[in-house]
């Protein structure tokens, strides 16, 4: 279903965004594919994604046909609110509530504080991703939090990570994980410190450090909530 939302997100990109050369009808800036034939790539994947929807149990059935309007509205919150990158965080990360809901059909305390330390992480990092295009969004006429924070985002971003470290140690901790989970835990907050202090938004032209390389992955403290989890519903 990401990747459906990301289908739709460049669907529904201005045009002057989205556009490559003459090719107004393109969903994409190559101009290789057709908005025509990216709707039809969306409905396939929606239908996948409904196919496995409708394996799991009833809240997490209702939690994946809510996030339907988060993903709906967001290709919009460039236009309404300087944090876009906050709608993403509470799109992108989801899959903590209605995970947590389909192997255990309930929602408690860990998917809760990991669901907010997601939307911290995502904050950070696509903060990052904004940094790099303060011009193109100046030009188009959108927000983003790096725009809004302007020389501030260093700090910000910093903030950020604390925070979305804080909240997967909480999870970890309420859910009563294993040894496992705390030298992942470890790992990722070393990673965001070191990414923080890297960012730089005097030259936003250059592609920032830590993400060369680096797709928009789920950090290693979630794979140790995902590891513990198992390990606790299999005991």
């Amino acid at each position: 279903m990401r990747g459906a939302g990301c289908a739709y997100n460049d669907i529904r990109r201005p045009r002057s965004r989205r556009q490559g050369g003459a090719h107004g009808d393109a969903a994409d800036p190559s101009g290789q594919i057709r908005v025509g034939h990216a709707w039809l790539y969306l409905l396939g994947l929606c239908l996948a994604g409904l196919a496995v929807l409708l394996t799991m149990n009833r809240l997490a059935i209702a939690l994946g046909a809510g996030s339907l309007f988060l993903v709906a509205a967001y290709p919009f919150m460039k236009r309404v609110t300087w944090w876009p990158q906050a709608w993403l965080g509470l799109t992108f990360n989801w899959g903590a509530l209605l995970g947590f809901a389909a192997a255990t059909g309930t929602l408690q305390w860990p998917a809760g504080l990991l669901y907010i330390g997601g939307l911290f992480w995502t904050l950070g990092y696509d903060t990052i991703y904004a940094i790099q295009d303060l011009e193109d969004d100046a030009l188009a006429g959108v927000k983003s939090s790096a725009r809004r924070l302007g020389a501030g985002a260093p700090r910000a971003i910093l903030a950020f990570y604390v925070a979305a470290s804080a909240l997967a140690l909480a999870a970890g901790w309420s859910a009563r994980l294993g040894p496992l989970f705390y030298p992942l835990w470890l790992a990722y907050t070393a990673h965001l410190l070191w990414q923080s202090r890297r960012v730089r938004v005097d030259d936003p032209g250059r592609r920032p450090l830590p993400v060369q390389g680096q797709p928009r992955r789920r950090p290693s403290a979630v794979r140790g909530v995902h590891r513990g989890g198992l390990a606790a519903l299999r005991s």
